[in-house]
């Protein structure tokens, strides 16, 4: 488990910290042991197909796409959780690090706002909280503990359509801009009994005047080592959120 202060033991949130971690399903682990058919995979550039109805090949797995970048996929069923407590989720995690340390108290050492005062603005909606901020983080996906800057945008920056965000009912949590080759998609729809999320990364692409731009070389081949490393990542993290979200959600959300 990531260390914590003492502090953080009298911490209300003490007790999730402690809690034995929800566990995936062992075949999803086995399933996405080796890539996937890139044909099967959603390019960045055809990010809006997820509003479709039903189903896209490649719901879960990993691969090397033609043009050498790298991507991941990830479905993960969330009962009892609604889009509108994913979207309070990711405006009230970056306040303070035990926050995120319950998320996954094996690789989520750190995380907090860069933006304070915009998180706890209450003139804002939950999106626009976390809408256009950093968040400093801390964890190991896989590869050893690394520190990342996470660009929270609003999905119309990054290129989904906007017609088609004003009907959705689901929300899009995303990240990506034109420094980092990383653009990174949480795409939660209301399904019966709660919601799913569809996890898209796109590694080796970065956001350029509001769209998807490849961010390697021609020639270049992304390695699929840390592809992977972060689809398990994100499998566990995510079986957890869902299994402790409703609960966080009820006991925190009146007072942020």
């Amino acid at each position: 488990m990531v260390p914590i202060t003492e502090e953080e033991k009298n911490s209300a949130l003490y007790k999730y910290y402690i809690r034995e971690m929800a566990a995936p399903d062992p075949k999803r682990y086995e399933e996405v042991q080796e890539p996937m058919d890139p044909a099967c995979a959603l390019a960045p550039e055809d990010m809006n197909r997820l509003f479709e109805d039903g189903y896209l090949p490649g719901e879960i797995g990993y691969c090397r796409l033609p043009d050498g970048t790298g991507t991941l996929a990830n479905l993960t069923q969330m009962p009892g959780v609604t889009p509108e407590m994913f979207d309070w989720w990711f405006a009230w995690h970056g306040i303070e690090p035990m926050r995120y340390k319950i998320w996954n108290h094996d690789e989520h050492y750190y995380c907090k706002t860069q933006n304070m005062d915009k998180a706890l603005n209450k003139s804002l909606t939950m999106k626009e909280r976390y809408w256009d901020t950093v968040h400093d983080v801390e964890e190991d996906v896989g590869m050893g503990k690394e520190h990342l800057l996470i660009n929270f945008r609003n999905p119309a920056d990054i290129g989904f359509d906007t017609e088609k965000l004003k009907d959705f009912r689901g929300t899009i949590v995303c990240a990506g801009n034109e420094h980092s080759p990383t653009i990174m998609c949480h795409f939660v729809r209301p399904v019966p009994g709660g919601s799913e999320l569809r996890t898209r990364f796109w590694m080796g692409h970065c956001v350029v005047d509001g769209k998807p731009k490849k961010a390697i070389p021609d020639g270049v081949e992304f390695p699929l080592e840390p592809v992977k490393a972060l689809l398990m990542h994100n499998i566990k993290e995510f079986t957890n959120l869902a299994a402790i979200l409703p609960e966080v959600y009820a006991e925190f959300s009146k007072d942020f």
